[in-house]
């Protein structure tokens, strides 16, 4: 096999959603980097996924499209309580591997997928894509070089309104459903990434009939009296903003915050609006570090480190405590 260093990445795919479709999208605009092998169960949606995004296989499991040894990259995006499952079959047989976020359904199974990936030598990051936004880059270098200021506190929000079903992946408890893993976590990430993890959690939550979180509220409170409130929510829309607000301006990401968007800043009764021109849905700023760390042998990322990661598991299975909710 030829060095990686001198050839396009080859990455696979398991989980053929909606947002495996996206980063499919965005991978056929990155250089040096292409979609060779797709997986799902189906066979026919395998081949239509392949189709539609030029992969040269398609494979009907997952165990088949691990043991190739074209591929070089896996981009996991089954269901939350899929993911520490997947991720091992693919680090056993020695494939990177970019899961999805939340990366797993708790602590426990980061801390597995994680030791596991260090006990192989083998890349793993979570996918949570919004780190490498460049809009989140300009917002947390403004942060900490306290361009205006100290960050006086923060309040995020994400929310939109869904008919419950009964069969549908948002909502089934089984697979990680409801507000706080799925959408919850955005909110919580810009906390964790701007202030660091909180020194005090408050949060309540309601409930769908079948114990299922329909929304939580939640506040972290700091050192220093800063605060944080945040908010997930799948029974209404909501601006889906996140608003930072410092000694000396407002800092405003723009809904969707956590997607590709534009930045209002707000200072001595001025406003500007900063645009970063995005062109794609914004997978491919990941997919390019990802790739980056491969070629030069890096096991881990210096951006969506497991330290982060764990720390992004740990706040979340304190809400969860909180609001008493249990997988």
């Amino acid at each position: 096999m030829n060095s990686i260093n001198n050839r396009s990445i080859r990455w696979g795919i398991i989980g053929l959603g909606n947002i495996a479709n996206k980063f499919a999208s965005d991978l056929l605009k990155v250089d040096g980097g292409e979609l060779y092998a797709v997986a799902s169960r189906s066979q026919q949606k395998s081949d239509d996924f392949a189709n539609k995004y030029l992969a040269s296989i398609a494979y009907n499991n997952y165990q088949s499209m691990v043991k190739d040894p074209n591929v070089d990259a896996v981009y996991i995006a089954t269901p939350h309580a899929l993911h520490k499952e997947h991720t091992l079959l693919c680090l056993e047989h020695d494939k990177a591997v970019l899961c999805e976020k939340p990366f797993a359904m708790n602590k426990s199974e980061v801390d597995l997928m994680t030791t596991t990936a260090k006990e192989k030598n083998v890349l793993l990051m979570e996918a949570l894509w919004t780190y490498f936004l460049p809009h989140y880059r300009f917002l947390l270098d403004k942060i900490q070089n306290q361009t205006y200021g100290e960050l006086l506190s923060l309040e995020a929000d994400f929310g939109f309104s869904r008919a419950f079903d009964n069969n549908s992946r948002l909502f089934n408890k089984s697979l990680g459903g409801g507000s706080l893993l799925d959408i919850g976590i955005y909110p919580i990430f810009a906390a964790l990434s701007s202030i660091g993890k909180p020194d005090d959690i408050k949060a309540q939550a309601t409930f769908f009939d079948n114990d299922v979180d329909s929304s939580c509220t939640m506040e972290f409170s700091y050192k220093y009296k800063v605060k944080a409130k945040l908010r997930s929510t799948l029974l209404e829309n909501t601006p889906t903003q996140a608003t930072f607000i410092c000694e000396r301006a407002t800092i405003k990401l723009n809904g969707p915050f956590h997607a590709p968007t534009n930045i209002t800043i707000i200072s001595d009764d001025k406003s500007e609006v900063f645009d970063f021109n995005y062109k794609t849905h914004g997978y491919n700023y990941e997919i390019e570090h990802f790739n980056e760390l491969l070629r030069k042998g890096k096991k881990e990322s210096d951006i969506m480190s497991f330290e982060f990661s764990n720390a992004l598991i740990n706040t979340l299975d304190d809400v969860r405590e909180v609001i008493g909710l249990d997988y």
